[in-house]
């Protein structure tokens, strides 16, 4: 669906003295300042709810203290983007039970090692706490890593646990492509990003009025890939990136966009963000990945929301490879933790301070739950950046 683009100069005035926010057209010359001045200038009478989709996002609203900031009306809602925080709890449990007792080499990103799952405590609930009892885990930051991993370790299996969104996937699709070690074989639990804002918005109350869609994900996927919202639900959206400045420019856009009362998609990152998005990466997902049906721990399955090996590189299927252990009674408890509301956090249905185990029994250094474990968790990024209670900073 193309984005529908219009000419400032064609766009008459409004009633209240300024123009329509112009399609894909940001000015450059713009500080953060000057953007908190043109949106706190808005005649904003009602609450707005503002949801954003990316981890990214989230760290930069926080640490910049741009909730404070904010004319009180106007909430800043985190959404569905910490792909760790939605990894099914029984992948996890197959990575530590593959690095236990298959004798393989576990590669994974960092944020992944500290993830429990819901297991006695006599047992490692964690592939950090598994690589305490002997197992041999290794933390990298890019394929390229597992690769050399694996070359270097020609007599050993070496398994790549992946979790990650449409950015991540692509570079794992690129490494596929231009082939790597016989023995190494693939975790994959990666996710498409937009299904889980078309179900919040498929329900009878999605809990936002406007969405600022994720800039790096656009960059791969174009920003086409979020006109639905706009177009099939009449939501305004604009997409962002990750500095204050491209925040608040998209948080601007989508209230004029609800002043005006005409929704379109605006591009509020476009030193990167192009129409099409990359189609180099977007025919490598093709020919590498398929889409399926996927579970989202906590929240279940989502159509057409995950990413699985294509046929051709199924040999490098850790599933197909290591099929002897894995559990399919792990689905019946691959949910969070008791009392663990990461969940609700991730689809924007409460405050991450709303979670009874937040700050106390759930911290960064003894995590419960997933979104105190990644960087892009909303948990964490809230306890890193010292805010205790939602109410000091709405």
């Amino acid at each position: 669906m193309p984005i529908k683009e219009i000419n400032k100069a064609s766009v008459p005035e409004s009633n209240h003295g300024h123009f329509l926010f112009p399609k894909q057209i940001i000015p450059v010359n713009l500080t953060a300042q000057d953007w908190l001045n043109k949106i706190k200038a808005l005649p904003l009478v009602h609450r707005v709810r503002i949801m954003n989709v990316c981890g990214g996002h989230e760290r930069t609203i926080t640490m910049a203290g741009l909730r404070g900031a904010l004319p009180q009306n106007v909430e800043l809602i985190p959404g569905p983007g910490c792909p760790v925080c939605v990894c099914p709890e029984e992948d996890v449990y197959l990575a530590i039970q593959l690095a236990l007792h298959a004798g393989v080499i576990l590669v994974a990103f960092g944020d992944m090692l500290r993830v429990p799952v819901n297991v006695p405590k006599s047992e490692p609930r964690s592939l950090e706490q598994a690589k305490g009892a002997g197992a041999d885990i290794r933390p990298v930051a890019s394929p390229q890593e597992a690769v050399r991993i694996a070359r270097e370790n020609p007599q050993r299996q070496v398994v790549f646990f992946v979790a990650g969104f449409e950015t991540t996937t692509a570079p794992v699709a690129a490494m596929l492509l231009e082939g790597i070690p016989e023995n190494l074989s693939l975790l994959l639990s990666c996710r498409l990003t937009w299904p889980a804002v078309a179900m919040l918005l498929a329900g009878e109350q999605p809990g936002f009025d406007a969405l600022i869609a994720p800039g790096h994900v656009a960059t791969v996927m174009g920003p086409e890939e979020w006109a639905f919202v706009t177009e099939q639900h009449a939501i305004p959206a604009a997409v962002a990136g990750f500095s204050p400045v491209s925040l608040l420019a998209a948080t601007y856009s989508v209230m004029r966009q609800l002043l005006e009362e005409e929704c379109f998609l605006d591009n509020c990152y476009p030193e990167v963000v192009r129409s099409g998005g990359n189609a180099t990466a977007q025919s490598q997902l093709k020919q590498a990945m398929r889409v399926f049906d996927a579970n989202w721990r906590g929240i279940g399955i989502i159509p057409a929301s995950g990413f699985a090996l294509a046929t051709r590189f199924e040999q490098h299927d850790a599933r197909k490879q290591f099929m002897g252990y894995e559990t399919e009674g792990r689905k019946r408890v691959g949910e969070m933790p008791p009392g663990c509301d990461c969940a609700r956090v991730v689809l924007g249905k409460i405050y991450p301070d709303e979670c009874k185990l937040f700050g106390t029994a759930c911290t960064p250094r003894t995590p419960v739950g997933p979104c105190m474990v990644s960087d892009e968790g909303a948990c964490r990024i809230w306890r890193a950046g010292g805010v205790k209670s939602s109410s000091t900073v709405k």
